[in-house]
């Protein structure tokens, strides 16, 4: 089954390179039996893959679907027998069994009612060897009739004869302003929380939906701010204190360092070009200006490149709390 609305391509935000080379294809009739669509959870990925399926099943035959016809209506409600999403019942692997009964095994047969029969793989970076072994028969020799779109997070998780059979496409983050545009005049989120998702979500409009509904980012917001505040006045160990009930309630420490490093982005915004109107925080503008004025250029470079380490250190499983002890000394001194 489908997730979430399905549209056609121009109901999708952004992408619109990507967007116009399967509308190309499809207008030139040269479509390939096997695509990649590689980006972030929340990019539009899902949004993209049905898009082109439905495009292609449309009875109309143009480069959108016309979400009249009775193929159109079958993909919206979820029940298009030619439209087969791949499922698994195991939560971290895609097995061989998966690959050989969904595709394998059906794929000779012939679409009941359409040209293409279309195949979506979802979690694709998490097929075992075996399964894209499998699958890669298929793919060597597909039917011509034959679409397998795979949609991953990690395409490196493919072997090199999977990625050399598959047109390869990744999807781009949107611009902040889009975003926050799409947040203010769709879901009526107040522009001063808009501009904060947007920022937070790098240009991944579902991961800024989410936010933007979300009460545990906003109890994280506000406790990373009321650190921020405290900054000055408390030393290390309380401050370092605040970071460890943080990661007991569950906050990712990395979303931490991710505010913070958007904190002092504004900082060194205004410090240079004193424009309330290219900041994030713009509520807080006067800590933001106190900041600058106490903090030189060399410091806030620090500052910034300091959090670029912790980050890098978590990564390498560093212990946390010495991380954030060593970041913390030079946010508090930061030369």
């Amino acid at each position: 089954m489908p997730e979430g609305k399905i549209t056609g391509f121009e109901g999708i935000l952004g992408n619109d390179m990507l967007k116009e080379h399967f509308k190309k294809a499809i207008e030139s009739h040269r479509i390939s039996h096997a695509y990649i669509l590689t980006g972030e959870e929340g990019m539009g990925r899902k949004s993209i893959a049905n898009a082109f399926a439905m495009t292609l099943l449309c009875e109309k035959g143009g480069s959108e679907p016309c979400m009249v016809c009775h193929s159109c209506k079958q993909v919206l409600a979820g029940g298009h027998p030619d439209l087969i999403y791949v499922t698994h019942t195991k939560p971290n692997s895609i097995g061989v069994d998966d690959i050989r009964e969904q595709i394998n095994d059906t794929v000779m047969i012939r679409p009941y009612s359409s040209y293409f029969k279309i195949y979506i793989v979802d979690e694709a970076e998490k097929m075992t060897v075996q399964a894209q072994n499998a699958l890669l028969k298929t793919i060597e020799e597909p039917p011509s009739y034959a679409v397998i779109i795979l949609i991953t997070t990690n395409q490196d998780a493919f072997l090199p004869t999977i990625l050399s059979r598959c047109v390869q496409l990744k999807l781009k983050p949107l611009k902040d302003f889009t975003v926050k545009s799409y947040l203010t005049e769709h879901l009526n989120v107040p522009e001063r929380d808009a501009e904060i998702c947007a920022a937070f979500a790098r240009g991944n409009l579902g991961k800024a939906i989410y936010l933007s509904s979300s009460e545990e980012f906003k109890e994280l917001y506000q406790q990373v701010m009321q650190l921020i505040r405290n900054i000055g006045t408390m030393d290390v160990s309380a401050l370092l204190d605040s970071i460890r009930g943080m990661k007991e309630q569950n906050f990712d420490i990395g979303e931490i360092l991710d505010l913070l490093q958007l904190w002092y982005r504004d900082v060194l915004m205004y410090k240079v070009t004193k424009d309330l109107n290219l900041l994030i925080f713009k509520d807080e503008y006067k800590r933001i200006n106190e900041t600058g004025q106490t903090v030189g250029y060399s410091g806030l470079e620090n500052i910034l490149n300091a959090i670029d380490t912790a980050r890098a250190r978590l990564d390498a499983n560093v212990n946390m709390e010495l991380v954030m002890e060593l970041l913390l000394l030079t946010v508090k001194s930061p030369g």
